[in-house]
């Protein structure tokens, strides 16, 4: 049977319309939600404060509620208190933001079903404040996970940090919390660098923001005492979570990847690219202190990479050291005159529990289905 382009090109299109109209539908719908939610909280907060409601009154209206919509799941007493908490946080939340503005946006100006989300945000925010934005970042965000920013953070900036993380990463609510509970926040772009002296704008920034420091490989189950290839082959082994830590854009290459330099061999640690800086990324393990050798070294493989490995299309090679950093002094000296862009971050292999405890204790994942579940009942 002959192929029909004409065929294949419709199918396409209308493909890409029922995904568009899902991705509006489900947008629409949880920004519904959200208003709903804040509204209830605002007549909450409304009547404790002028009518003095209390935990009783509160539970009295989850019954009523349920009597009435016994179909609709998150009535209960401690989610309206939830919603209470969602519109003490987000006063403004209501009133400069509603669905019609996020779905009001033509078709044919949507390239592709990919780049759809981030189109209608780009278009909606040019008719918005600088307050609407933040309306805008809030409305994207689902239920749940508003509850664990609204548990774990207590001030604006921490939460629109990790709003604006859960948006551009796609963050699960077990992700969310576990991002929270390693203080990303604390970590991201703290690595020291030489990317502002070797790299151009923007790049250089998105670099920075890239790194982290320290990177925490508690998943491991490595002890202080784990020698280098132990710890890369643990990296390997849960390359998925190592990955998670990385962060957006990282795929993995090879550990011990081979340089071959006129008949003699090297081997890189561990070796990625990254999408959005469009450029490898070499790590490299020390399990001490920095020291400036260490330095000469990861240039060493970065340059092979670029002569022999990276693309024509490919930006510069960014080397990664992963060790202690007690003397961030050396390590700027160290950096100093070169023009690879080379950056070192510690890394924790963090023990919270003692290994046979641990094994007993449900995971993070667990105990979150649990409350979830207890949440919608």
């Amino acid at each position: 049977m002959a192929v029909d382009i004409n065929y294949l090109n419709i199918l396409q299109g209308l493909k890409e319309k029922i995904v568009q109209t899902r991705q509006r539908v489900s947008l629409s719908a949880n920004a519904q939600l959200l208003t709903l939610y804040w509204e209830i909280g605002k007549t909450i907060d409304n009547m404790e404060q002028e009518q003095g409601w209390g935990a009783k009154t509160v539970e009295k209206l989850s019954l009523d509620l349920k009597t009435s919509f016994p179909e609709m799941k998150g009535l209960s007493a401690r989610n309206l208190r939830y919603m209470r908490d969602f519109c003490k946080a987000y006063p403004l939340f209501s009133a400069p933001i509603s669905p019609v503005e996020i779905l009001q946006q033509p078709a044919a100006k949507i390239q592709s079903s990919e780049k759809q989300a981030d189109i209608i945000l780009q278009q909606a925010a040019a008719k918005l404040n600088e307050a609407s934005m933040t309306n805008l970042e809030l409305a994207q965000i689902p239920w749940s996970h508003h509850q664990v920013l609204l548990d774990k953070l207590k001030d604006d900036e921490s939460r629109k940090f990790y709003i604006q993380q859960i948006i551009k990463n796609g963050w699960s609510r077990s992700i969310l919390v576990q991002q929270i509970s390693g203080k990303l926040i604390g970590r991201q772009g703290k690595a020291v660098s030489n990317f502002e002296l070797t790299l151009p704008n923007p790049q250089s920034d998105l670099a920075i923001e890239t790194l982290k420091n320290p990177y925490l490989f508690d998943f491991l189950n490595l002890d202080l005492e784990a020698k280098e290839r132990e710890v890369e082959a643990a990296l390997i082994q849960h390359i998925k979570k190592f990955l998670l830590e990385l962060g957006r854009g990282f795929a993995y290459v090879g550990n011990q990847f081979n340089l071959n330099v006129d008949g003699d061999d090297f081997f890189t640690d561990l070796l990625f690219f990254n999408f959005h800086l469009n450029c490898f990324v070499v790590f490299e393990l020390k399990v001490g202190d920095f020291q400036p050798e260490f330095a000469g070294k990861l240039n060493f493989y970065i340059n092979c990479i670029d002569q022999q490995v990276k693309g024509k299309d490919h930006q510069p090679t960014i080397g990664v050291l992963l060790c202690k950093t007690p003397n961030q002094t050396v390590i700027k000296y160290s950096l100093k005159g070169i023009s690879s862009p080379i950056g070192v971050a510690d890394y924790e292999l963090r023990k919270t529990l003692p290994k046979k405890l641990a094994q007993q204790m449900p995971t993070i994942e667990e105990l979150e289905e649990q409350l979830q579940s207890l949440e919608e009942e």
